[in-house]
């Protein structure tokens, strides 16, 4: 299944700085590579082998970026119904444990377990688009059912 396009400016933000940023460090990576090279031999030599290692990471995370970027939607409204769960809510949850987490609908590439960042295209974030408060969403994990109460949305 192929990730959804969605993010949000917050992340869009985030996805062009660190764009940014990787060229920057790109350019240092370049400017040392071609130093290591003005001394000489470079058979042997660990650290040109760890920049030119650093080097293939970093254009290819360029390359990624720069491809996926333009294909991104930002979505930055409201939708017209707050009640209901959409990309980009935070969304208040209690399991049937009785305990609670909130969770905010993002796109894939904004994915940030810390901050309860899930993806749109998480089990539960499939299940949970469009309840409102009070209802209940039921997704199957590893062979296990769990159940999650709605209790708040916000945007």
């Amino acid at each position: 299944m192929a990730s959804s396009l969605y993010v949000t400016a917050e992340g869009y933000a985030v996805l062009n700085n660190e764009l940014n940023a990787r060229w920057q460090r790109r350019r240092d990576v370049v400017k040392a590579l071609s130093a290591a090279a003005a001394e000489g031999d470079r058979s042997e030599n660990a650290e040109d082998i760890y920049r030119k290692k650093e080097l293939r990471e970093i254009d290819r995370r360029i390359r990624y970026l720069q491809k996926r970027l333009p294909d991104l939607k930002v979505i930055d409204q409201t939708p017209d119904d707050p009640e209901r769960i959409f990309f980009a809510a935070w969304v208040t949850v209690e399991t049937e444990q009785g305990n609670e987490h909130e969770y905010r609908i993002v796109g894939p590439d904004e994915i940030d377990a810390s901050k309860g960042y899930i993806s749109i295209d998480s089990p539960l974030a499939r299940q949970l688009l469009g309840k409102t408060v009070d209802d209940e969403v039921v997704i199957h994990v590893a062979e296990q059912k769990k159940t999650y109460y709605v209790l708040g949305i916000r945007y």
